[in-house]
Protein backbone atom coordinates (compact mmCIF):
# COMPACT_ATOMS: atom_id res chain seq x y z
CA UNK A 1 0.00 0.00 0.00
CA UNK A 2 1.24 3.41 -0.61
CA UNK A 3 1.35 6.18 1.42
CA UNK A 4 -1.25 8.26 -1.01
CA UNK A 5 -4.15 5.27 -0.40
CA UNK A 6 -2.97 5.38 3.28
CA UNK A 7 -3.95 9.22 3.24
CA UNK A 8 -7.14 8.76 1.79
CA UNK A 9 -8.28 5.82 3.66
CA UNK A 10 -7.93 8.10 6.78
CA UNK A 11 -9.71 10.97 5.57
CA UNK A 12 -12.91 8.85 4.62
CA UNK A 13 -13.31 7.08 8.03
CA UNK A 14 -12.78 10.80 9.96
CA UNK A 15 -15.45 11.81 7.28
CA UNK A 16 -17.71 9.24 8.00
CA UNK A 17 -17.54 9.23 11.96
CA UNK A 18 -18.41 13.10 11.64
CA UNK A 19 -21.48 11.94 9.96
CA UNK A 20 -22.34 9.73 12.58
CA UNK A 21 -22.08 12.19 15.05
CA UNK A 22 -24.52 15.09 13.48
CA UNK A 23 -26.80 12.05 13.20
CA UNK A 24 -26.87 10.97 16.63
CA UNK A 25 -26.80 14.71 17.51
CA UNK A 26 -29.85 15.00 15.61
CA UNK A 27 -32.07 12.11 17.13
CA UNK A 28 -31.11 12.46 20.28
CA UNK A 29 -32.02 16.69 20.28
CA UNK A 30 -33.86 17.30 23.60
CA UNK A 31 -38.17 18.19 23.04
CA UNK A 32 -39.11 21.27 23.81
CA UNK A 33 -42.79 22.02 25.82
CA UNK A 34 -45.35 24.12 24.65
CA UNK A 35 -45.94 27.13 26.91
CA UNK A 36 -49.54 28.03 27.97
CA UNK A 37 -49.96 31.48 28.49
CA UNK A 38 -53.58 33.05 30.15
CA UNK A 39 -54.05 36.40 29.79
CA UNK A 40 -57.00 38.63 31.88
CA UNK A 41 -60.32 39.13 30.09
CA UNK A 42 -61.06 42.14 28.95
CA UNK A 43 -64.57 43.32 30.15
CA UNK A 44 -66.87 44.45 27.39
CA UNK A 45 -67.54 47.73 29.25
CA UNK A 46 -65.37 50.76 28.70
CA UNK A 47 -64.06 52.39 32.04
CA UNK A 48 -66.75 54.91 32.48
CA UNK A 49 -69.03 52.35 32.11
CA UNK A 50 -67.58 50.28 35.02
CA UNK A 51 -67.11 53.30 36.97
CA UNK A 52 -70.75 54.17 36.80
CA UNK A 53 -71.84 50.79 37.57
CA UNK A 54 -69.78 50.36 40.67
CA UNK A 55 -70.66 53.87 41.81
CA UNK A 56 -74.85 52.71 41.85
CA UNK A 57 -75.09 54.38 38.40
CA UNK A 58 -77.12 52.93 35.42
CA UNK A 59 -75.29 53.87 32.32
CA UNK A 60 -77.33 55.03 29.36
CA UNK A 61 -76.44 52.48 26.91
CA UNK A 62 -77.61 50.05 29.62
CA UNK A 63 -81.15 52.10 29.54
CA UNK A 64 -81.09 52.11 26.06
CA UNK A 65 -80.51 48.38 26.29
CA UNK A 66 -83.72 47.65 28.62
CA UNK A 67 -85.98 50.27 26.91
CA UNK A 68 -85.49 48.44 23.41
CA UNK A 69 -86.29 44.46 25.30
CA UNK A 70 -89.37 46.86 26.72
CA UNK A 71 -90.17 47.31 23.49
CA UNK A 72 -89.87 44.28 21.82
CA UNK A 73 -91.30 42.87 24.26
CA UNK A 74 -94.46 44.66 24.09
CA UNK A 75 -95.02 44.57 20.06
CA UNK A 76 -94.84 40.90 20.73
CA UNK A 77 -97.58 40.78 23.00
CA UNK A 78 -99.39 43.30 20.96
CA UNK A 79 -98.26 41.00 17.83
CA UNK A 80 -99.65 38.26 19.27
CA UNK A 81 -102.85 39.70 20.58
CA UNK A 82 -103.72 40.88 16.77
CA UNK A 83 -103.21 37.35 15.43
CA UNK A 84 -105.49 36.35 17.34
CA UNK A 85 -108.61 39.00 16.88
CA UNK A 86 -107.07 37.80 13.05
CA UNK A 87 -107.75 34.17 14.04
CA UNK A 88 -111.62 34.48 15.76
CA UNK A 89 -112.22 37.16 12.80
CA UNK A 90 -111.41 34.59 9.90
CA UNK A 91 -113.29 31.73 12.18
CA UNK A 92 -116.57 34.10 12.26
CA UNK A 93 -115.81 34.53 8.43
CA UNK A 94 -116.14 30.95 8.10
CA UNK A 95 -119.07 30.22 10.10
CA UNK A 96 -120.76 33.04 7.74
CA UNK A 97 -120.46 31.57 4.47
CA UNK A 98 -121.70 28.56 6.12
CA UNK A 99 -124.67 30.00 7.02
CA UNK A 100 -124.80 31.44 3.51
CA UNK A 101 -124.61 28.54 1.91
CA UNK A 102 -127.13 26.87 4.57
CA UNK A 103 -129.94 29.43 3.79
CA UNK A 104 -129.57 29.34 0.21
CA UNK A 105 -130.27 25.88 0.03
CA UNK A 106 -133.12 25.52 2.03
CA UNK A 107 -134.35 28.63 0.56
CA UNK A 108 -134.79 27.16 -2.54
CA UNK A 109 -136.31 23.86 -1.41
CA UNK A 110 -138.57 26.02 0.11
CA UNK A 111 -139.15 27.97 -3.23
CA UNK A 112 -139.51 24.66 -4.46
CA UNK A 113 -141.93 23.34 -2.16
CA UNK A 114 -144.23 26.46 -2.89
CA UNK A 115 -144.28 25.61 -6.50
CA UNK A 116 -145.07 21.78 -6.10
CA UNK A 117 -148.04 22.38 -3.54
CA UNK A 118 -149.70 25.10 -5.77
CA UNK A 119 -149.45 22.77 -8.49
CA UNK A 120 -150.34 19.56 -6.91
CA UNK A 121 -152.87 21.27 -5.07
CA UNK A 122 -154.56 22.80 -8.26
CA UNK A 123 -154.89 19.43 -9.72
CA UNK A 124 -156.50 17.33 -7.25
CA UNK A 125 -159.05 19.93 -6.73
CA UNK A 126 -159.50 20.28 -10.39
CA UNK A 127 -159.89 16.32 -10.87
CA UNK A 128 -162.47 16.21 -7.73
CA UNK A 129 -164.41 19.23 -9.20
CA UNK A 130 -164.77 16.69 -12.48
CA UNK A 131 -165.20 13.79 -10.75
CA UNK A 132 -167.89 15.35 -9.07
CA UNK A 133 -169.58 17.32 -12.44
CA UNK A 134 -169.59 13.52 -14.27
CA UNK A 135 -170.88 11.57 -11.37
CA UNK A 136 -173.87 14.33 -11.73
CA UNK A 137 -174.57 13.07 -15.22
CA UNK A 138 -173.68 9.39 -14.43
CA UNK A 139 -176.68 7.10 -13.76
CA UNK A 140 -177.41 5.06 -10.33
CA UNK A 141 -175.15 2.03 -9.46
CA UNK A 142 -171.63 1.46 -9.30
CA UNK A 143 -170.13 4.13 -11.93
CA UNK A 144 -171.59 7.17 -9.47
CA UNK A 145 -170.40 5.57 -6.17
CA UNK A 146 -167.33 5.45 -7.04
CA UNK A 147 -167.08 8.80 -8.92
CA UNK A 148 -168.65 10.27 -6.22
CA UNK A 149 -166.05 8.05 -3.43
CA UNK A 150 -162.81 9.54 -5.22
CA UNK A 151 -164.12 13.13 -5.70
CA UNK A 152 -164.79 13.45 -1.63
CA UNK A 153 -161.27 11.68 -0.91
CA UNK A 154 -159.40 14.07 -3.78
CA UNK A 155 -161.51 17.10 -1.99
CA UNK A 156 -160.17 15.85 1.81
CA UNK A 157 -156.60 15.30 0.89
CA UNK A 158 -156.72 19.09 -0.82
CA UNK A 159 -158.36 20.36 2.15
CA UNK A 160 -155.56 19.27 4.45
CA UNK A 161 -152.65 19.91 2.05
CA UNK A 162 -154.12 23.78 1.98
CA UNK A 163 -154.00 23.72 5.97
CA UNK A 164 -150.74 22.90 6.08
CA UNK A 165 -149.83 25.27 3.31
CA UNK A 166 -151.20 27.93 4.51
CA UNK A 167 -150.33 27.53 8.14
CA UNK A 168 -146.48 27.29 6.84
CA UNK A 169 -146.69 30.20 3.68
CA UNK A 170 -143.93 28.28 1.98
CA UNK A 171 -143.45 32.07 -0.33
CA UNK A 172 -143.05 33.51 2.92
CA UNK A 173 -140.42 30.75 3.99
CA UNK A 174 -138.76 31.40 1.12
CA UNK A 175 -138.50 35.32 1.40
CA UNK A 176 -136.72 34.84 4.63
CA UNK A 177 -133.89 32.84 3.36
CA UNK A 178 -133.38 35.22 0.95
CA UNK A 179 -132.74 37.92 3.23
CA UNK A 180 -131.03 35.78 5.57
CA UNK A 181 -128.23 35.58 2.54
CA UNK A 182 -128.30 38.75 1.70
CA UNK A 183 -127.99 40.35 5.02
CA UNK A 184 -125.06 37.53 5.91
CA UNK A 185 -123.18 38.69 2.92
CA UNK A 186 -123.52 42.12 4.02
CA UNK A 187 -122.14 41.20 7.31
CA UNK A 188 -118.95 39.38 5.47
CA UNK A 189 -118.32 42.06 3.30
CA UNK A 190 -118.43 44.52 6.54
CA UNK A 191 -116.21 42.03 8.38
CA UNK A 192 -113.90 41.81 5.12
CA UNK A 193 -113.78 46.58 4.96
CA UNK A 194 -112.58 46.39 8.61
CA UNK A 195 -109.75 43.81 7.86
CA UNK A 196 -108.91 45.86 4.66
CA UNK A 197 -109.21 49.40 6.58
CA UNK A 198 -107.59 49.02 10.17
CA UNK A 199 -106.37 46.68 12.28
CA UNK A 200 -109.51 45.15 14.41
CA UNK A 201 -109.82 44.74 18.15
CA UNK A 202 -111.66 42.41 20.17
CA UNK A 203 -114.61 45.29 20.29
CA UNK A 204 -115.18 43.92 16.74
CA UNK A 205 -114.42 40.53 17.45
CA UNK A 206 -117.89 40.80 19.95
CA UNK A 207 -119.46 42.64 17.90
CA UNK A 208 -119.64 40.37 14.84
CA UNK A 209 -120.48 37.80 17.30
CA UNK A 210 -123.45 39.46 18.32
CA UNK A 211 -124.65 40.12 14.68
CA UNK A 212 -124.20 36.67 13.43
CA UNK A 213 -126.51 35.54 16.46
CA UNK A 214 -129.49 37.86 16.19
CA UNK A 215 -129.53 37.12 12.41
CA UNK A 216 -129.94 33.26 13.21
CA UNK A 217 -132.66 34.36 15.61
CA UNK A 218 -134.55 36.66 13.30
CA UNK A 219 -134.58 33.86 10.27
CA UNK A 220 -134.28 30.55 12.32
CA UNK A 221 -134.47 27.76 9.87
CA UNK A 222 -136.78 24.97 11.67
CA UNK A 223 -140.45 24.90 11.29
CA UNK A 224 -141.05 22.71 14.51
CA UNK A 225 -140.39 23.35 18.22
CA UNK A 226 -141.86 26.99 18.03
CA UNK A 227 -139.01 28.19 16.86
CA UNK A 228 -140.96 29.25 13.46
CA UNK A 229 -141.46 32.47 12.66
CA UNK A 230 -145.29 33.42 13.36
CA UNK A 231 -147.23 33.92 9.72
CA UNK A 232 -150.19 35.40 11.24
CA UNK A 233 -148.93 37.90 14.24
CA UNK A 234 -151.56 39.73 16.28
CA UNK A 235 -149.47 42.59 15.82
CA UNK A 236 -146.79 43.87 13.16
CA UNK A 237 -143.93 45.30 14.04
CA UNK A 238 -141.15 45.97 11.52
CA UNK A 239 -138.50 42.55 11.43
CA UNK A 240 -135.27 42.88 14.09
CA UNK A 241 -132.08 41.43 12.84
CA UNK A 242 -129.78 43.57 14.18
CA UNK A 243 -128.51 43.62 18.39
CA UNK A 244 -130.39 45.40 19.94
CA UNK A 245 -129.29 47.88 22.87
CA UNK A 246 -130.64 50.21 25.49
CA UNK A 247 -132.85 52.61 24.28
CA UNK A 248 -131.75 55.78 24.86
CA UNK A 249 -133.45 59.11 24.46
CA UNK A 250 -132.96 61.48 21.85
CA UNK A 251 -130.07 63.77 23.28
CA UNK A 252 -128.43 64.70 20.65
CA UNK A 253 -125.47 66.60 21.12
CA UNK A 254 -121.44 66.69 21.43
CA UNK A 255 -118.81 69.26 20.29
CA UNK A 256 -119.49 70.62 16.72
CA UNK A 257 -117.24 71.32 13.79
CA UNK A 258 -115.25 68.34 14.36
CA UNK A 259 -114.38 65.49 12.48
CA UNK A 260 -116.53 66.44 9.85
CA UNK A 261 -120.10 67.78 12.18
CA UNK A 262 -121.73 70.91 12.56
CA UNK A 263 -124.67 72.39 13.29
CA UNK A 264 -126.22 71.72 10.11
CA UNK A 265 -125.33 68.43 9.36
CA UNK A 266 -126.72 67.83 12.81
CA UNK A 267 -130.15 69.36 12.43
CA UNK A 268 -130.38 67.73 8.91
CA UNK A 269 -129.88 64.35 10.41
CA UNK A 270 -131.82 65.04 12.95
CA UNK A 271 -134.76 65.91 10.03
CA UNK A 272 -133.79 62.83 8.60
CA UNK A 273 -134.63 61.04 11.67
CA UNK A 274 -138.10 62.38 11.69
CA UNK A 275 -138.92 61.72 8.23
CA UNK A 276 -138.17 58.03 8.30
CA UNK A 277 -140.26 57.75 11.57
CA UNK A 278 -143.41 59.54 10.57
CA UNK A 279 -143.09 58.49 6.89
CA UNK A 280 -141.11 55.58 5.52
CA UNK A 281 -141.41 53.51 8.77
CA UNK A 282 -145.22 53.81 9.28
CA UNK A 283 -146.26 53.16 5.88
CA UNK A 284 -144.45 50.04 4.93
CA UNK A 285 -146.46 49.53 8.47
CA UNK A 286 -149.42 50.10 7.73
CA UNK A 287 -149.46 48.09 4.06
CA UNK A 288 -147.95 44.69 5.88
CA UNK A 289 -151.49 44.87 7.90
CA UNK A 290 -153.23 45.30 5.33
CA UNK A 291 -151.45 42.41 3.11
CA UNK A 292 -151.72 40.56 6.70
CA UNK A 293 -155.63 40.77 6.10
CA UNK A 294 -155.72 40.05 2.76
CA UNK A 295 -153.55 36.45 3.05
CA UNK A 296 -155.40 35.67 6.34
CA UNK A 297 -158.90 35.77 4.79
CA UNK A 298 -157.67 34.02 1.12
CA UNK A 299 -155.98 31.23 4.18
CA UNK A 300 -159.30 30.62 5.60
CA UNK A 301 -161.22 30.80 2.62
CA UNK A 302 -159.45 28.01 0.39
CA UNK A 303 -159.71 25.25 2.73
CA UNK A 304 -163.33 26.48 3.31
CA UNK A 305 -164.38 26.41 -0.02
CA UNK A 306 -162.72 22.87 -0.21
CA UNK A 307 -164.04 21.29 2.87
CA UNK A 308 -167.84 22.34 1.38
CA UNK A 309 -167.04 21.27 -2.09
CA UNK A 310 -166.37 17.66 -0.55
CA UNK A 311 -169.43 17.74 1.58
CA UNK A 312 -171.24 18.63 -1.92
CA UNK A 313 -169.68 15.90 -3.79
CA UNK A 314 -170.84 13.04 -1.14
CA UNK A 315 -174.12 14.71 -1.81
CA UNK A 316 -173.92 14.25 -5.61
CA UNK A 317 -177.30 11.96 -6.96
CA UNK A 318 -179.74 11.98 -3.91
CA UNK A 319 -183.26 12.37 -5.16
CA UNK A 320 -183.30 15.80 -2.68
CA UNK A 321 -180.24 17.60 -3.03
CA UNK A 322 -178.56 16.56 -5.92
CA UNK A 323 -178.72 19.24 -8.43
CA UNK A 324 -177.79 21.62 -5.13
CA UNK A 325 -174.71 19.38 -4.46
CA UNK A 326 -173.27 18.85 -8.16
CA UNK A 327 -173.38 22.85 -7.74
CA UNK A 328 -171.88 23.16 -4.87
CA UNK A 329 -168.99 20.66 -5.63
CA UNK A 330 -168.44 21.88 -8.93
CA UNK A 331 -168.70 25.49 -8.27
CA UNK A 332 -166.78 25.50 -4.62
CA UNK A 333 -163.94 23.19 -6.80
CA UNK A 334 -163.57 25.81 -8.87
CA UNK A 335 -163.57 29.02 -6.35
CA UNK A 336 -161.08 27.26 -4.25
CA UNK A 337 -158.24 26.58 -7.22
CA UNK A 338 -159.23 30.37 -7.92
CA UNK A 339 -157.97 31.35 -4.08
CA UNK A 340 -155.49 29.18 -3.91
CA UNK A 341 -154.00 30.31 -7.12
CA UNK A 342 -153.81 34.15 -5.66
CA UNK A 343 -152.69 33.14 -2.56
CA UNK A 344 -149.96 31.20 -3.56
CA UNK A 345 -149.34 31.67 -7.02
CA UNK A 346 -149.15 35.44 -5.96
CA UNK A 347 -146.91 34.84 -2.92
CA UNK A 348 -149.08 37.34 -0.52
CA UNK A 349 -147.11 35.83 2.50
CA UNK A 350 -143.32 36.81 0.69
CA UNK A 351 -145.58 40.41 -0.17
CA UNK A 352 -146.25 40.26 3.56
CA UNK A 353 -142.51 39.46 4.92
CA UNK A 354 -141.08 42.14 2.13
CA UNK A 355 -142.96 45.19 3.86
CA UNK A 356 -142.45 43.88 7.09
CA UNK A 357 -138.35 43.71 6.12
CA UNK A 358 -138.79 46.99 4.81
CA UNK A 359 -139.95 48.55 7.61
CA UNK A 360 -137.03 46.88 9.59
CA UNK A 361 -134.56 48.65 7.26
CA UNK A 362 -136.02 52.03 7.56
CA UNK A 363 -136.30 51.44 11.44
CA UNK A 364 -132.42 50.61 11.71
CA UNK A 365 -130.99 53.24 9.43
CA UNK A 366 -133.43 55.48 12.06
CA UNK A 367 -131.85 53.62 15.13
CA UNK A 368 -128.25 54.01 13.49
CA UNK A 369 -128.67 57.72 12.67
CA UNK A 370 -129.85 58.17 16.79
CA UNK A 371 -126.64 56.06 18.15
CA UNK A 372 -124.36 58.34 15.72
CA UNK A 373 -125.86 61.86 17.27
CA UNK A 374 -126.36 60.45 20.72
CA UNK A 375 -122.26 59.81 21.22
CA UNK A 376 -121.18 62.71 22.86
CA UNK A 377 -116.94 62.38 22.01
CA UNK A 378 -117.34 63.77 18.43
CA UNK A 379 -114.14 62.39 17.64
CA UNK A 380 -115.26 58.36 18.16
CA UNK A 381 -118.08 59.21 15.44
CA UNK A 382 -117.93 57.97 12.43
CA UNK A 383 -116.70 61.14 9.93
CA UNK A 384 -119.61 63.30 9.37
CA UNK A 385 -118.70 63.55 5.61
CA UNK A 386 -118.77 60.05 5.60
CA UNK A 387 -121.55 59.43 7.66
CA UNK A 388 -123.82 61.55 5.81
CA UNK A 389 -122.47 60.21 2.29
CA UNK A 390 -123.67 56.13 3.35
CA UNK A 391 -127.16 57.71 4.52
CA UNK A 392 -127.77 59.62 1.13
CA UNK A 393 -127.05 56.20 -0.89
CA UNK A 394 -129.19 53.45 1.85
CA UNK A 395 -131.51 56.29 0.98
CA UNK A 396 -131.47 56.56 -3.17
CA UNK A 397 -130.25 60.24 -2.88
CA UNK A 398 -127.38 62.14 -3.66
CA UNK A 399 -126.20 64.97 -1.50
CA UNK A 400 -127.88 67.46 -2.61
CA UNK A 401 -131.35 65.65 -2.22
CA UNK A 402 -130.48 64.71 0.91
CA UNK A 403 -130.08 67.58 2.01
CA UNK A 404 -133.28 69.14 0.11
CA UNK A 405 -135.51 66.80 2.19
CA UNK A 406 -133.98 68.11 5.45
CA UNK A 407 -135.17 71.50 4.09
CA UNK A 408 -138.69 70.67 3.36
CA UNK A 409 -139.13 68.46 6.65
CA UNK A 410 -138.05 71.70 8.88
CA UNK A 411 -140.62 73.65 6.96
CA UNK A 412 -144.11 73.04 8.72
CA UNK A 413 -146.66 74.12 5.93
CA UNK A 414 -150.20 72.72 5.76
CA UNK A 415 -150.07 72.84 2.23
CA UNK A 416 -146.66 71.09 1.32
CA UNK A 417 -147.27 67.30 1.40
CA UNK A 418 -144.21 65.45 2.70
CA UNK A 419 -142.38 62.91 0.98
CA UNK A 420 -140.61 59.56 1.93
CA UNK A 421 -136.86 59.69 2.95
CA UNK A 422 -136.77 56.83 0.49
CA UNK A 423 -135.80 56.76 -3.30
CA UNK A 424 -135.00 53.16 -3.40
CA UNK A 425 -137.52 51.11 -1.75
Amino acid sequence: MTTLQASNLLISSSLSTCKCNVIESTLHAPKLKSLRLSFPKLSSTNLVEELNIRNGYKTTTTTEQEMIKTSTSGRDDEGSSNSLVMAELYAILETISDRIEMHANIGEQRNNWNTLLLTSINTITITAATMAGLASISGNGTPLLALKLSSTLLYSAATGLLVVMNKIQPSQLAEEQRNAVRLFKQLQRQIHTTIALRSPTSMDVNGAIKKVLALDKAFPLPLLGGVMLEKFPKTVQPAVWWPQQGRQGKQFGGELNNNGWNASLLDEMREIVGVLERKDTQEYVRLSKMILKVNKTLAIVGPLLTGMAALGSTLVGSPSHGSWAAVLAIVGGAMASVINTVEHGGQVGMVFEMYRSCAGSFQLLKESIESTLNEKEVERRENGEVFEMKVALQLGRSLSELRSLAGCSSIKAEDVTEEFASKLL
